[in-house]
């Protein structure tokens, strides 16, 4: 524990850190605002933000798992199975930033203490710290806090980086800036273990500052929460209600972004010139925009339905729509499994892209745009196998729908090359699965050390 003058250096480091947290917090209560009235969003847990958490009933130290996301939550489900195998004598605490992050982290684990992921104020952080008194802190792809890491540190509990990845634009950058480089190296030092997805991503860990020794490249633990099947229970139940035939193909626009449903749109009406009977469903990502791409289908002349109208037990449409909404939450994998071909979104606009290794594992052929960087490696190892093409458009260019039917056309009119395609890339997923064993022994060991060291 540091004394004397590195203990009042790093005191006033988190007075500082508050007092910018603050004044942050003040310049963006504007914006928060209207997330919360105007778009639905942060409604609610805000005392849980500020580390007010119900007592856990366990009196054991936990092992803390936090995803930011709707989707590094779906990336722990295989992680919190075999950890809690591995070590049955700590509970496993679930936590999330986004709601529906949150909302998920609540369907996955009932049985689980869920909250939601705190402030870094360094007084709600030592609030939660003896709440959740964890003996173990993984921390999903890069979700790190100064504070959180200080204090961690401070008492001895080992902070973990599971499935690890900083990005060269949307991390490293300004994690380069003067003003920030010096405080990211005194954070990223002090982590314990880092799982890196790769080599690339091990060298920026590197480079801030992680010691060489504390990193592992372990690969994406989404190869193995990916579920291999060629059905999926609920689909003929979903197929039924929303009126889906299931002998003409069906083309999923999956977690699509802004601008994107439009071209989506266009290209389903190019389509339909040499694929007559083809059929779209297109799955938005962002839920406060279903009503968004509602209206947008209406306002483009097709007939549609909406999930959220139609549940389990409805009776088909009198007629069958030409585009089917998916505006419900935890129901994307039964729409790709109904698919002839995927297109993943977020990325034809310049979004980053989209998680395509759970279209792989229901052996689905897929198509992306250009904008992938932030899974750039299952990408490429997917296209390079065969199992996956890249479209070359983007949502500004004229020719987009144009460029993108000639991308899924054979592929919703040619079941061989269809079928072909989808089991290349469920190979892919077979050959890369095996990452949760190895970052499970890696976190056992921190527990098991940092028990050691207690005793």
């Amino acid at each position: 524990m540091p004394t004397g003058a590195g203990c009042s250096i790093i005191c006033d480091m988190r007075f500082v850190l508050d007092v910018l947290y603050l004044l942050a917090g003040v310049l963006l209560l504007p914006v928060l605002a209207y997330q919360r009235f105007v778009k639905g969003k942060r409604r609610g847990g805000w005392g849980e933000r500020f580390g007010r958490l119900p007592a856990r009933t366990s009196a054991e130290p936990a092992i803390w798992i936090h995803a930011v996301s709707l989707g590094e939550t779906n990336a722990t489900r295989g992680l919190v199975d075999a950890l809690a195998k591995a070590i049955p004598d700590c509970p496993i605490v679930i936590s999330a930033t986004t709601d529906t992050g949150y909302a998920r982290a609540r369907q996955l684990y009932p049985d689980h203490y869920v909250f939601r992921y705190p402030l870094d104020l360094s007084c709600v952080v030592r609030r939660v710290l003896r709440t959740v008194r964890p003996a173990l802190i993984a921390l999903m792809e890069l979700e790190v806090w100064p504070n959180l890491i200080d204090l961690a540190a401070r008492q001895g509990i080992p902070v973990a980086v599971v499935n690890g990845r900083l990005t060269e634009h949307g991390s490293m950058r300004p994690f380069r800036k003067p003003i920030v480089r010096s405080l990211a190296r005194r954070m990223f030092r002090r982590l314990a273990w880092v799982g890196a997805q790769n080599e690339t991503y091990a060298e920026r860990f590197r480079e801030l500052g992680v010691p060489a020794e504390h990193i592992q490249i372990a690969g994406t633990l989404k190869w193995d929460t990916a579920q291999i099947a060629d059905d999926l229970p609920g689909t003929a139940a979903l197929a039924e209600a929303l009126g889906i035939d299931c002998g003409r193909p069906l083309w999923v626009f999956g977690q699509s972004g802004p601008g994107e449903e439009r071209i989506a749109l266009d290209t389903l009406r190019i389509l339909r010139g040499t694929v007559p009977d083809v059929q779209l469903a297109i799955v938005p990502r962002k839920p406060e925009r279903f009503d968004e791409v509602a209206a947008l289908i209406a306002d483009a002349g097709w007939s549609f339905v909406r999930r959220s109208n139609r549940p389990d037990g409805s009776a088909p449409p009198a007629t069958r729509p030409d585009v089917i909404l998916g505006d419900t939450m935890g129901e994307l994998r039964k729409f790709y499994c109904l698919a002839k071909a995927v297109f993943v979104g977020r990325s034809i606009a310049p979004m980053g892209g989209s998680d395509v290794i759970e279209v792989a594992a229901l052996a689905r052929p897929i198509v992306v745009g250009p904008h992938t960087e932030n899974f750039a490696d299952s990408v490429a190892e997917l296209a390079a196998a065969g199992g996956l093409r890249v479209c070359e458009t983007d949502v500004t260019r004229p020719d987009a729908a144009e460029t993108l039917a000639a991308s899924m056309r054979d592929l919703l009119a040619d079941a061989t090359a269809s079928s072909r395609m989808g089991l290349a890339a469920r190979q892919v997923v077979q050959q890369n699965q095996g990452v949760t064993q190895r970052t499970v022994d890696a976190l056992a060991e921190l527990v098991y050390r940092a028990q050691h060291r207690c005793s």
